[in-house]
């Protein structure tokens, strides 16, 4: 069953999960799927906390505790929310040891809320580091305008990031231009960069499903033509862009200080088209140095029939270049896409927070004792 796995492994793609639960924690499962699925690590979001919250399963004690503490519903989530992420980090802390801290990550979201905050987002990322206190967690900061500042503070303070919701491939240049700066504060700081990890989390499956539906409206031949081949292109020649700055001077400086490149890692990699092939944003996404977090599903289906070729990025660029510039030619504005899915992306975890702060205060409600 994992074959396609051990070879996705094999080509430099680091497999994680985009999925936490405190009844995977508890059943063995997120142990079995690193043992015998190569996971090496795991990303939430503010909407996958919801589910797993909202469905009751194993935090009826915890919230009955927090209950008649009379805590805020705020102060709730972050309890239950730390704790998940803290077992998740001790499970996932012999892969982290055995890669020299490269993988066995688990990454935890500043509150959605805090987007266009700068200093309020470095501050979350501070108190979230010092709660789950493990040395392999990695703090997610969104990719909008006041979150890039807030990326090279956070790393210049030696605290490892993952940067979430980039959808452009100018936000990613600058995404990764905030990490070469955080690094330079780090070392002028006096730190150790050799701790420091990164990943920049490069949307995928989003920019198609935006970009299919102005091609479908369009309706013309050449229009039909182009479904399906946005995402890939964008991701491919982000790609580029990450060999392009991890080969210049600026980076050569700071790998001699024992600087770590910030990997690419795709993310939103779920088919949401049935007409394409559920294993597309794994199997054509194959490149060194990157990682791929898959919903469960999605990392089940490339087990069963995943094909991997070996890499299928490198190689690609001239052809994905004219792919998006097709698009422009058939009228669909590049940047009007992704400055909607960025928009979209926050408004999407704001309100999946906002639906967990409502079901977690219904429950402490509910489980407060009688005055």
């Amino acid at each position: 069953m994992t074959d396609a796995l051990k070879r996705l492994s094999d080509e430099g793609v680091a497999i994680w999960l985009d999925d936490l639960s405190r009844k995977r924690i508890t059943s063995g499962n997120l142990a079995e799927l690193i043992d015998q699925s190569h996971v090496v690590g795991v990303t939430t979001n503010p909407s996958i906390f919801q589910k797993a919250i909202s469905s009751g399963d194993g935090y009826e004690q915890q919230l009955a505790d927090l209950a008649v503490r009379g805590v805020t519903v705020e102060e709730a989530i972050r309890m239950i929310t730390t704790a998940d992420v803290r077992d998740a980090a001790d499970i996932l802390r012999p892969v982290f040891d055995a890669t020299d801290g490269q993988d066995g990550r688990v990454s935890i979201e500043v509150d959605p809320r805090l987007a266009h905050n700068t200093h309020a987002t470095v501050a979350e990322a501070k108190q979230l580091a010092w709660l789950v206190d493990r040395p392999n967690t990695l703090i997610k900061i969104p990719a909008t305008q006041a979150g890039l500042p807030a990326i090279s503070e956070v790393i210049g303070k030696g605290i490892s990031v993952n940067v979430t919701l980039i959808f452009s491939l100018e936000r990613y240049r600058a995404v990764m231009d905030a990490y070469l700066t955080g690094l330079e504060k780090a070392k002028a700081a006096g730190l150790d960069l050799s701790l420091i990890h990164s990943v920049a989390s490069f949307f995928v499956s989003r920019v198609d499903t935006e970009i299919d539906k102005r091609l479908d409206a369009l309706g013309t031949a050449e229009a039909k033509e182009l479904r399906g081949k946005a995402a890939l292109a964008n991701a491919r020649l982000a790609y580029q862009a990450y060999e392009e700055v991890f080969s210049s001077d600026r980076w050569a400086a700071l790998e001699k200080s024992g600087a770590n490149k910030q990997r690419a890692l795709w993310a939103s990699t779920g088919v949401k088209d049935p007409a394409y092939k559920d294993t597309l944003y794994v199997d054509d996404l194959v490149a060194p140095n990157t990682v791929n977090t898959m919903p469960e599903a999605t990392l089940e289906a490339t087990a069963d029939h995943g094909q991997i070729t070996g890499d299928t990025v490198r190689g690609t660029y001239e052809q994905a270049k004219a792919e998006l510039d097709a698009l422009a030619k058939v009228g669909i504005s590049y940047d009007d896409v992704v400055q909607l899915l960025e928009d979209e992306g926050v408004e999407k975890f704001e309100a999946s927070w906002n639906d967990l702060l409502k079901s977690t205060e219904a429950e402490l409600k509910r489980l407060a004792p009688e005055a």
